[in-house]
């Protein structure tokens, strides 16, 4: 008896023991801890680039900066540098230039034809002085001033330069040349064949000359005491020409009364 009651412990104990180890066989592995992948750090903002500190640095480049001031131009260039992808090239006349202008005069041009004239200075996108021997063979390149006013480049052995259709210049330095802006400068201001060419403005017409003094001096004689002088000698002589006439006539009585006297005698 005691011996069947150790055997049942023993096999119920083998039973659960076994139950144990099967069902930790059958359950499957806890799944393992999944390392957080790391978040990629944004790129960085390009720069801005304040082109009215690099004109201002530079040149001097004073009448340019003042004319991309009044005609609102500085807006588009600094739009055009910072906020697309092409960039933008700009050629810079130094101040002597602007001296040296005499005719024709940016004085004579209106709001509209000024602000053209600036933006012809600009194109629309980066260009290094490598890229100018390519576009001399490209024909007329458009500017930010658009429609008709276009530039022809000529490369001559790393010299580049430039033809407006009205005028002709040269880049004579580089100002800044890092993508998206370049600044070059030129010798010339760009006068666009589409407001020269064609119809050049009127230069403004010149003061009247002053009147010279007319009226007469006072020791000049008038021209009614030259009238007046004239009657006076003509009467002188005809009274002179009528008291000859009388003496003569006298003169041949007494002869003709002193005839008969004597012949009366």
């Amino acid at each position: 008896m005691e011996f069947s009651r150790i055997f049942m412990i023993s096999c119920s104990v083998f039973l659960l023991c076994s139950s144990l180890a099967y069902g930790q066989a059958a359950s499957p592995p806890a799944p393992a801890a999944m390392s957080p992948s790391p978040t990629p750090a944004p790129a960085p903002a390009p720069a801005y680039v304040n082109l009215t500190y690099l004109l201002s640095v530079a040149g001097p480049f004073h009448n340019f900066l003042d004319y991309l001031e009044s005609t609102k131009v500085m807006d588009t260039f600094q739009n055009q540098a910072n906020n697309t992808e092409q960039g933008i090239t700009i050629f810079v006349p130094k101040d002597s230039a602007f001296k040296a202008l005499k005719k024709p005069s940016l004085s004579n041009l209106s709001n509209d034809q000024l602000k053209s004239l600036i933006l012809f200075h600009a194109m629309p996108k980066f260009y290094s002085l490598a890229d100018f021997n390519d576009l001399s063979a490209k024909g007329p390149i458009s500017t930010l001033a658009g429609g008709q006013y276009t530039l022809n480049f000529t490369d001559n052995s790393g010299t580049v330069h430039l033809n407006s259709g009205w005028s002709k210049t040269k880049v004579t330095s580089a100002v800044h040349s890092t993508d998206p802006v370049a600044i070059y400068q030129v010798d010339k201001v760009l006068l666009p064949e589409a407001i020269f060419g064609t119809d050049i403005p009127p230069m403004p017409a010149p003061a009247p000359a002053p009147a010279p003094d007319v009226s007469p001096s006072a020791d000049a004689p008038s021209a009614d005491s030259k009238g007046s002088a004239s009657p006076s000698k003509s009467s002188q002589s005809t009274s002179s020409s009528h008291r000859s006439r009388n003496l003569g006539i006298w003169s041949q009585l007494v002869l003709a009364l002193l005839g008969g006297w004597i012949l009366f005698l």
